[in-house]
C-alpha cells in the first residue's frame, strides 16, 4: 500500500468532511457525481488513487436512500480504481436503530448495512457512538468507533456543577446517559416512563433528586424529542430549575423544533454528524463540531498507531 493519505466525500455532509480536511492539512480528492434522467447515479473518481489509503466520508441522513446507494457506489469505484485500503467514514451510521429482530419477520437492517458496505469495497469502518454497540459484531471487517461523549460533555462544563445533575429521558435510556453523568462526575436521576393498559406511554415519577437543581438530559441520539420534552415538564413538576439537553446525533424532525420554543428548555446541544438544514436552526440548538476528532482518528489509522485514547 502507497503511503498517500486521500480523503473523498460524498454529498451528504460537507461541511463537516471541510472540516475534517482542514483539521488533516489537506485538500479533499477530486469526485464527481451525476443523476440522470433515470435516478441513476454515477460516480467518478477525478484523481488516481492507486495504492492510496482512502477514507471516504459519508453520513447518513436525508435523503437517507439516495446517500446509502451513493455511498456504496462510490466505495465500489474506489475499489476499481486499486486504492491500496478504503475506510467508510460514516459520522452516523445507516440504519443504526434497526440492531436488532424485535419484531416477526423483519430485517436486522444494521446487519445487512454492515454486509453492504463490506461487499462494495470497504477494508474498515469509522463511526461514532454506535445506538448498540452489538452492530460492531455485525461486520465482517474492522469498525472503530469513536464516542461524541466527551465533546457534548465539554459544551456544558461551564454550567455550576454543584447545581447540576444529568438525567436520563427513561429507564431504558439509563445506562447510556450513565457515561456523561461519569464523565462529568456529577450524580444521575432517571425519568420514569411506563406503558398504561392503553397502550400510551405517560412519566410516572422521577428517580432521584432534581428539586432546586438544574437538570441536563443526555442521550445518544434525538429524533421527535417527546421523551425528553414530557421527562422535563416532570422535573419541572418536582422542582427542578433550568433544564438542559444533549445528544451526539441530533435526527431532528421539524416538528422537534417547533416543540423546542414551547418545552421550556434552556438549550439543545448536538454534534454536527448530521447536517442541520437551514430550515431546521433554532437559537436554542448548538451545534458541536466533531471534525477534529474524526480527523484525529483518520491521521492514526493512515500512521498504523492506536486509536483507543480517541475512543473516549
Amino acid at each position: 500500500m502507497g503511503n498517500d493519505l486521500k480523503v473523498f466525500a460524498g454529498q451528504s455532509n460537507p461541511a463537516l468532511a471541510e472540516g475534517i480536511c482542514q483539521s488533516l492539512g489537506i485538500d479533499p480528492g477530486l469526485i464527481e457525481f451525476l443523476s440522470f434522467s433515470n435516478e441513476n447515479i454515477k460516480v467518478k473518481i477525478c484523481e488516481n488513487v492507486r495504492g492510496c489509503d482512502v477514507f471516504f466520508i459519508q453520513t447518513s441522513c436525508q435523503p437517507v436512500s439516495d446517500y446509502l446507494l451513493e455511498l456504496l457506489i462510490a466505495l465500489d469505484a474506489l475499489k476499481y480504481a486499486s486504492a491500496g485500503r478504503i475506510t467508510a467514514v460514516l459520522p452516523y451510521y445507516p440504519y443504526a436503530l434497526a440492531d436488532s429482530k424485535d419484531e416477526p419477520r423483519i430485517s436486522v437492517a444494521g446487519r445487512l448495512m454492515a454486509d453492504l458496505i463490506a461487499e462494495a469495497g470497504a477494508d474498515r469502518i469509522l463511526t461514532m457512538t454506535l445506538h448498540s454497540p452489538q452492530i460492531m459484531g455485525f461486520s465482517r471487517i474492522p469498525v472503530d468507533q469513536l464516542s461524541g461523549v466527551p465533546t457534548i460533555c465539554s459544551h456544558y462544563t461551564h454550567l455550576d456543577r454543584e447545581q447540576l445533575v444529568v438525567a436520563a429521558p427513561d429507564i431504558s435510556r439509563a445506562k447510556v446517559t450513565e457515561a456523561y453523568a461519569k464523565r462529568l462526575g456529577l450524580p444521575l436521576a432517571v425519568v420514569d416512563r411506563r406503558m398504561g393498559g392503553d397502550g400510551s406511554v405517560r412519566v410516572h415519577g422521577v428517580i432521584g433528586d432534581v428539586d432546586g437543581r438544574n437538570v441536563v438530559f443526555f442521550d445518544d441520539e434525538i429524533i421527535t424529542g417527546q421523551s425528553i420534552l414530557e421527562g422535563a415538564a416532570a422535573i419541572r413538576d418536582r422542582g427542578g430549575m433550568q433544564i438542559f439537553a444533549g445528544c451526539v446525533h441530533g435526527t431532528l424532525t421539524a416538528d422537534t423544533i417547533e416543540r423546542l420554543d414551547q418545552s421550556g428548555l434552556e438549550e439543545l446541544a448536538i454534534t454536527d454528524t448530521i447536517p442541520l438544514p437551514v430550515e431546521k436552526t433554532n437559537p436554542k440548538v448548538k451545534v458541536c463540531s466533531v471534525a477534529a476528532l474524526f480527523a484525529n482518528a483518520i491521521r492514526a489509522i493512515h500512521e498504523e498507531t492506536s486509536i483507543s485514547a480517541l475512543f473516549n
